[in-house]
């Protein structure tokens, strides 16, 4: 246990540390967090890298279905699992190790546009439009590799993300992570830390999830915002008396989060394994 918590601060501090501030900001003490996956974009951001990794030729086609598998989980519950969350993390880095970090970033750029601006939210993006309008920082924080998710924050135009940090050395990827995924407690160490370097005032801040392993970035903040929450989640909030927005019942949600969108996140990924079998996945293009 001692151990769990200690990789979750190093995660956390590590990740806190590579974040990058672009720019000043009219609220000193103030920032907003949001997590990614289930809150900012439907499904899994880590899967639709996955996806578009494996359209490259970088996966096999068993780690393409395991990755299908763990998403069409994740979709359908709501939330993460632990044992997913290990092979996502186990997967992730060995297709990484020894790459440049400027390729993925690069390959990270051209799948955001690709597979993952339909998958967005419009309601949380508004959310996070108001503290951006209002001076706030606004800052992803994720699972998904620092690299990744500040690719994503810049495409959104936000201030920057907190993500899981891999070891580089001479501008490769080992295939180490430092410390733990940014995933639960380390998401709260992160916030905390980078709420140090910035100057920030956590009880002046917000925090916005999906999902129960969030909880402890929620309880750092001030203000809690629970959106799209998995039951788990919603029971706590309700009992703490903190807003919930869930945006899943809305019109203009109705086509990332529709039954048929749902059921083709896992359909994508098998007929991807079975196109990969058969060597009929190309890349894009070809």
């Amino acid at each position: 246990m001692a151990d769990a918590v200690d990789r979750a601060r190093i995660a956390g501090l590590a990740s806190a540390a590579a974040a990058q501030l672009p720019s000043e900001y009219d609220v000193k003490c103030a920032a907003a967090f949001f997590d990614v996956d289930n809150t900012i974009m439907r499904g899994s951001s880590l899967f639709h890298v996955a996806i578009g990794m494996a359209r490259r030729k970088f996966f096999t086609p068993r780690e393409v279905a395991a990755f299908g598998m763990a998403q069409a989980r994740f979709i359908l519950r709501g939330t993460e699992n632990a044992d997913d969350m290990a092979l996502a993390t186990e997967s992730a880095l060995a297709f990484v190790k020894g790459r440049k970090v400027d390729e993925i970033v690069a390959f990270g750029q051209e799948i955001f546009d690709e597979s993952m601006v339909d998958k967005l939210v419009p309601g949380t993006l508004a959310l996070a439009q108001e503290h951006l309008d209002a001076g706030r920082q606004v800052w992803l924080v994720t699972a998904t590799p620092i690299e990744l998710a500040q690719v994503i924050a810049r495409r959104l135009g936000l201030t920057g993300a907190l993500g899981t940090v891999s070891e580089i050395e001479d501008g490769r990827y080992t295939g180490h992570l430092v410390g733990a995924p940014l995933h639960g407690q380390a998401k709260a160490e992160a916030v905390r830390a980078l709420a140090e370097r910035e100057g920030l005032d956590l009880a002046e801040c917000w925090a916005y999830s999906d999902s129960t392993n969030d909880i402890p970035m929620l309880s750092a903040v001030g203000q809690p915002v629970c959106v799209n929450p998995d039951p788990k989640l919603r029971a706590f909030a309700e009992k703490q008396s903190w807003p919930i927005e869930d945006f899943r019942a809305r019109a203009h949600l109705r086509k990332v989060a529709s039954p048929a969108a749902i059921a083709a996140a896992g359909g994508l990924a098998a007929g991807l394994a079975v196109g990969l079998f058969a060597g009929r996945v190309r890349k894009p293009g070809a």
